[in-house]
């Protein structure tokens, strides 16, 4: 079966990332690679060598390596609950977005999973959980939510491309045996366009509970402790908060480059960045909110060992880290948001640039400070991280970049049916169009009720 015509003839430029590979695709997967290698000779050498490489020693015995783990399961919340709440409410300026979110919900809690495993002197230890696992150990509720986090995710992924996977099928020559396993024979017919429909909306459903509790048992991993500054029952939330703030942030950066490289202006509209910078300015002020309540309740409180973790960030070793965190995720975000009339989508890139960094940084405050001010009599140590840990971190965001390049070369990264659908269900005037989320047309379309992508 073909897709009709007008398809092609309108969305060609969703084609073109996987139709055509350029000079650049080539020069990125090399750069990106050398990240890569860089992160494998790091962990070989930590293999080879033990954690003694790191800079990791009693009482800091976490560092970048969980630092990291939690910033990747917060940026994953991108994907899952901003898809599957707009999806839920039927937002029609959704429709070019929601698969991005989706792909760095699935690629980036791969990434994160994997930094317990580097974070492992003994990697073969992890089957440990497995095989002697205890449900009175917070670690062993994080590896089920995550575990049941992925699964969910990969499932309300793929869900959503079986038609484009479909559209690939029947117009790309090369990849066809791969993209006709992966169709698994869709036609588009009126019973597999509703059983589809089904599956998404069940899908979009069980995702929010799963993300907002995956959060919130990460945060029980440092809050089931009595460390000062962790032992807190605003983590919860407060983690759950941070996540979706860089998650919208994370996705705002990466419409803003595929955007950019791919010619997809018609598609990622400033109305897009607008709404998303909104709901950014909301979390931001959030964020700030949470964060101004976890410090004045410690600061009020006075308690001895918590107000030296207080003063470590405020005045002592990590005024640095602390206030740039403050200036990143509140004051720069403050700054751009507030008006959007005008140059929408570059502030609000920049806004999310300072906010993903931020947000990074906001990680390493909870870790590091907290086991460097231990209430046990351990003697003063400074954590510095080494070339291995710096190699394993610049490897683990390279990879990341490049699953989700593999993705764009390989899948439309823009819902190809989803923007069909809009079309010939959404709007009648023209004017109105123009200022929404679909491609600029100079030719009304009439409206046809359900959209059909194969024909």
């Amino acid at each position: 079966m073909a897709v009709p015509d007008v398809t092609l003839e309108r969305d060609a430029a969703l084609f073109a990332p996987i139709a055509r590979t350029g000079r650049g695709f080539y020069l990125t997967v090399a750069v990106l690679g050398l990240a890569i290698l860089w992160g494998a000779i790091a962990y070989w050498t930590q293999f080879e060598q033990g954690l003694g490489v790191t800079g990791l020693q009693q009482p800091v015995s976490w560092g970048f390596y969980v630092t990291n783990f939690v910033f990747f399961i917060g940026i994953s919340h991108a994907g899952t609950l901003i898809s599957a709440i707009l999806r839920l409410s039927r937002a029609e300026w959704r429709r070019p977005i929601t698969r991005m979110a989706e792909v760095i919900t699935v690629m980036v809690l791969f990434i994160g999973a994997g930094q317990i495993l580097v974070d492992l002197g003994r990697p073969d230890r992890l089957f440990n959980v497995i095989r002697y696992g205890r449900y009175q150990s917070p670690l062993l509720w994080d590896a089920t939510s995550i575990s049941a986090y992925l699964t969910a995710s990969m499932f309300y992924l793929y869900l959503p491309l079986i038609p484009d996977i479909a559209i690939l099928r029947d117009r790309l020559g090369k990849r066809r045996f791969l993209y006709s396993v992966l169709a698994m024979g869709w036609t588009g017919t009126e019973r597999q366009h509703r059983i589809l429909n089904r599956a998404i909306a069940i899908m979009a459903v069980l995702v929010i509970p799963i993300a907002v509790s995956v959060h919130t048992v990460v945060s029980f991993v440092f809050s089931m402790t009595i460390q000062p500054a962790w032992h807190s029952s605003i983590f919860g939330p407060y983690f759950v908060a941070g996540a979706i703030f860089s998650g919208i942030a994370a996705l705002i950066v990466a419409m803003a480059i595929v955007r950019r490289i791919y010619h997809l202006q018609a598609y990622l509209k400033p109305i897009h960045f607008r709404y998303l910078g909104h709901l950014l300015l909301v979390m931001t002020l959030l964020w700030f909110y949470l964060t101004f309540a976890e410090y004045l309740t410690g600061y009020y409180g006075n308690e001895p060992e918590e107000m030296k973790v207080f003063w470590s960030k405020f005045t002592g070793l990590f005024w640095p880290t602390f206030w740039a965190m403050l200036a990143l995720n509140f004051v720069v975000p403050m700054a751009f948001l507030v008006n959007l009339r005008n140059h929408a989508v570059g502030k609000t890139v920049v806004a999310s640039v300072a906010v993903v960094i931020g947000m990074w940084l906001e990680r390493f405050n909870i870790v590091v400070p907290t086991l460097s001010n231990p209430r046990l009599p351990f003697p003063e140590t400074h954590y510095w991280p080494t070339w291995v840990e710096w190699g394993e971190t610049a490897g683990s965001f390279g990879l990341f970049i490049l699953l989700y390049v593999l993705f764009v070369k390989f899948f439309p990264i823009i819902s190809i049916w989803e923007i069909q659908e809009g079309r010939e269900t959404g709007l009648k005037d023209v004017e109105e169009r123009l200022r929404t989320y679909l491609p600029d047309d100079t030719t009304p379309e009439p409206v046809h009720g359900r959209a059909r992508v194969m024909t």
